[in-house]
């Protein structure tokens, strides 16, 4: 017969306080391959703590221990872990069964640590042939709760051989058991040991005595007696010695990386599967944080993309010349003025320039019938503004031409929405509206053009002559002036027609658009030069001359601002969710303190319980930032729908919310999950 176990000398002394407790004083023998070992004694002999030793559950303070030619103490954490896995089944005497887990999958936890290379078909098929030959073959998807002390034991005998062990340890595990179920729980450990050759080391009362091959007494941590059972034979039983010797290289396999992170991320869904109420309480802080930085990502986004289509419809390339203080000389401060012939000596002399039209600005009452409408943009303007804005296009009638301008002519053009708001249905096309009590002709109806940058109505528009605007609007507006005879005021009612005094008369703005993008900064140079000579003013202090291309970098500037702010908020949202993880990994820990020890007892070390209660963390927030991406983006949708802000569903908000969800999961879980790593095996499943 080959030797099993091999102990030497083995000593234990546990430290309680200051003071040392010897449990073991001193044990010595051997225990041969298919022998059915009864280790008996009373409470406090130190039968269960030699168990645990024999188990390699529990480290040894002195002496030696050999397992089928290993040297156990020797072995690593990692080296310990595998070896129990391989080599070594467990029954408990209160069955350690994971709570609200199914029968079958109880069974299936050591193969999760295995190193045989079964696939999850084979282990499946194994399990099932292991309960329906303990007598549970119609019990496989009850939980513990559902099924009676025997039938627990008898899950708990099917998890111990699910991974072919040489060993099979039994501490007392018939204690919690009927008369009638203690005999055939024991007559399975009988079959067991002749039929498959079965190493059996069991602790328990007479009962147990009567069926072993071999009974061991303890007394006081030493070995009082160990004799011959002569009630037994061994006659019969397989002669399977040799396959209990396994090189030292066997003690350091493991799981291939893929093949354990599955399993791990297996584990951990199962885990959170069984606290399903918590586990969506718990995420329901990441789901909040995810979901606000998608929201916060695809507004501001869709703010860009707004800016940028806005910028192209108002004509990227195009300027703003506003007039500003200036100085003659050096010496009196001034007011400078532009003038429609600046417009014009602005495209003959600058080369930069493609177009530049003159602005006057109103803010105007429309009304038609019984019909009031104040536009948001009113403007007097020449034909050349619609072509530096790109807006050449008009859904009905015609543009006015430079004739009109001389006339003062009474016509107008007209957005979409002024045309809908005035007319509704009615073609408008020569149909009149008044502007401030002053009568204009709608010539024409421009395409439209959608929201700017601020999210404006650029439809919402009216643009008329500039002359228009000059002498038959805007005076209405003036103030009154003291008593004049009529030739006083004559020469402010001539009309545009007469060049030399339009071409004198000052105008808000002129709207340039230059040649390409590119030329943008060229034509601002060349502007500022040229009205600082025709107004003999400082060219630095002349006019203020912005560019969309400016307004637009303003606008990002402002949307990234208030994204930034945000994603702050979010990130809080998201730490503080973060801090409910770790709170609740914590509790979990606590909670399954005696799950932890019987994992680290089927064969899990440090390592994979480390990686699987950081998976938990993980596939936690993973799952809640995935419910908080698709939270986001509906989230992001019902906003804009609401304050007509534009949304774009940006690829890289899913990216970064799964990627901070997985941090978080990490960084929060590592605590925990390395605290549950730390814990001693044997202390984990004393734990009450």
């Amino acid at each position: 017969m080959r030797t099993v176990i091999e102990l030497n000398n083995i000593r234990k002394v546990y430290r309680v306080g200051d003071v040392d407790l010897p449990v073991l004083k001193g044990i010595s023998l051997k225990v041969d391959a298919g022998e059915y070992v009864a280790l008996m004694g009373s409470s406090g002999s130190g039968k269960t703590t030699l168990m645990n030793l024999l188990g390699s559950l529990d480290h040894i303070t002195a002496g030696g221990y050999r397992l089928s030619g290993v040297d156990v103490a020797s072995l690593s954490g990692e080296e310990l872990a595998t070896f129990r896995s391989r080599h070594i089944g467990f029954v408990f005497q209160n069955f350690n069964l994971l709570p609200r887990t199914s029968a079958l999958d109880n069974v299936l936890l050591p193969s999760l640590y295995s190193t045989d290379g079964r696939s999850r078909r084979e282990r499946i098929e194994y399990a099932t042939h292991l309960l329906e030959s303990v007598g549970l073959g119609d019990r496989l998807d009850h939980s513990p709760n559902q099924l009676s002390g025997g039938e627990r034991q008898r899950v708990a005998i099917a998890r111990a051989l699910m991974n072919r062990p040489k060993l099979l340890l039994a501490d007392e595990p018939t204690g919690n058991l009927d008369s009638a179920t203690e005999l055939e729980i024991l007559e399975i450990f009988r079959s067991l040991n002749r039929e498959r050759g079965i190493t059996l080391v069991v602790t328990h009362d007479a009962e147990v005595a009567r069926e072993a091959d071999r009974v061991i007494h303890m007394k006081d941590g030493v070995v009082a007696e160990d004799v011959q059972n002569p009630h037994t034979t061994t006659t019969g039983r397989p002669a399977r010695e040799e396959a209990a010797t396994v090189p030292r290289s066997c003690a350091t396999a493991r799981p291939a990386l893929f093949t354990a992170t599955l399993n791990a991320v297996f584990v951990a869904v199962l885990a959170l599967k069984r606290n399903a109420l918590r586990t969506i309480l718990t995420m329901l802080g990441v789901i909040i944080g995810v979901a606000s930085v998608v929201t916060v990502m695809e507004l501001s986004s869709g703010a860009s993309y707004a800016i940028e289509e806005t910028v192209a419809s108002m004509g990227a390339s195009s300027l703003i010349v506003k007039p500003s203080r200036g100085s003659n000389n050096g010496r009196n401060k001034r007011i400078v003025q532009l003038t429609p012939e600046d417009a014009e000596a602005v495209v003959a002399r600058c080369p930069a320039v493609k177009v530049a039209a003159p602005i006057v600005w109103a803010r105007l009452q429309l009304v038609r019938a019984n019909r009031r409408w104040f536009p948001t943009f009113a403007l007097g303007t020449s034909p050349e503004y619609l072509s530096g804005r790109n807006w050449n296009e008009f859904e009905m009638g015609q543009g006015f031409s430079q004739r009109e301008i001389n006339d003062a002519a009474r016509v107008c053009i007209v957005g979409r929405t002024v045309a809908q708001r005035l007319f509704d249905e009615e073609y408008p096309i020569g149909q009149e509206l008044r502007a401030n009590g002053v009568s204009l002709r709608v010539v024409g109806v421009l395409t439209a053009k959608g929201a700017d940058v601020i999210g404006n109505d650029q439809d919402d528009i009216l643009i008329a002559p500039w002359t228009t605007f000059k002498y038959r609007i805007n005076s209405t507006l003036t103030p009154p002036q003291p008593r004049s005879t009529f030739s006083d005021r004559l020469p402010k009612l001539q009309l545009a027609s007469r060049r030399p005094t339009v071409r004198n008369e000052a105008v808000n703005q002129i709207y340039v658009t230059a040649q390409s993008p590119e030329l943008v900064d060229e034509a601002r140079q060349q502007i500022t030069e040229l009205l600082g000579q025709r107004h003999d003013v400082s060219p630095d202090n002349a006019f203020r001359i912005s560019d969309m291309t400016e307004v637009s970098r303003v606008m990002d500037q402002v949307v990234s601002g208030l994204s930034a702010l945000g994603l702050v908020i979010a990130g809080v949202s998201l730490l503080v969710g973060g801090v409910g993880i770790m709170n609740i990994m914590l509790v979990s820990v606590t909670e399954r303190t005696r799950e932890i020890g019987l994992r680290m007892a089927v064969g899990a070390d440090r390592r994979v319980i480390l990686r699987q209660f950081l998976i938990e963390a993980t596939v936690l927030c993973l799952f809640g930032g995935l419910a908080g991406i698709v939270c986001g983006h509906f989230g992001s949708m019902a906003v804009g729908a609401v304050i007509g802000w534009p949304t774009v569903m940006s690829l890289s908000a899913p990216v970064v919310a799964v990627s901070v969800a997985t941090i978080v999961g990490v960084v929060f879980g590592y605590y925990p999950a390395r605290k549950a790593s730390n814990l001693n095996p044997i202390d984990a499943l004393r734990y009450e």
